[in-house]
């Protein structure tokens, strides 16, 4: 009997320390899939293109979505493997910015595992950059919009711990190995 890919998300608002500890998850030697939504800001910004969030939220939200599903394409060659971010966490972008989401996100959405790691904002180590514009007050609400967004997809969120990053990736291991078969979807 195969057993189900864990697919598992790390969310939560801009700035909360998601992709931090994506990376010490990838230094342990978790397979880890870089958030898109940075990657093609980088990608804008470098070429001055107008496929920014702040320039064309739904635009960008598309693309976004198109490449989160070849992630997910993708990830079926591992048995278990981590996101920054999921589709959800642009359905939060959306709503915060006055729009809907696709409907076929939310089907896609159900590959993801059940069990969501969900990065709370926190002021200590909020940092402005050229990708990342907003305010932690701003940051802090689209966190809002993040989180619903995962509750209406009825996803079971796990709030990481504000702490180190080595706490933090052990509290997501050590939860993935005594709640292994509460991760995915049944």
């Amino acid at each position: 009997m195969t057993q189900t890919p864990q697919r598992i998300v790390i969310a939560g608002g801009p700035g909360s320390g998601k992709s931090t500890l994506l990376q010490a998850l990838a230094d342990a030697g978790e397979v880890c899939y870089e958030e898109c939504s940075r990657l093609l800001i980088r990608e804008q910004l470098a070429i001055d293109g107008a496929l920014v969030p702040w320039a064309d939220l739904r635009a960008f939200a598309q693309e976004c979505g198109k490449r989160m599903r070849k992630q997910l394409a993708d990830s079926v060659r591992h048995e278990r493997c981590f996101f920054d971010r999921g589709l959800p966490d642009l359905v939060g972008y959306l709503t915060h910015g006055g729009h809907s989401a696709p409907d076929e996100w939310r089907e896609v959405s159900g590959a993801y595992a059940t069990t969501v790691f969900f990065a709370p904002p926190w002021h200590e180590i909020y940092v402005n950059d050229t990708g990342r514009p907003q305010t932690f007050a701003e940051a802090s609400e689209l966190s809002i919009h993040i989180r619903r967004a995962y509750e209406g997809y009825r996803f079971r969120l796990v709030e990481l711990i504000k702490s180190d990053v080595a706490e933090r990736r052990r509290q997501v291991l050590d939860y993935l190995s005594t709640h292994q078969n509460e991760v995915n979807r049944g």
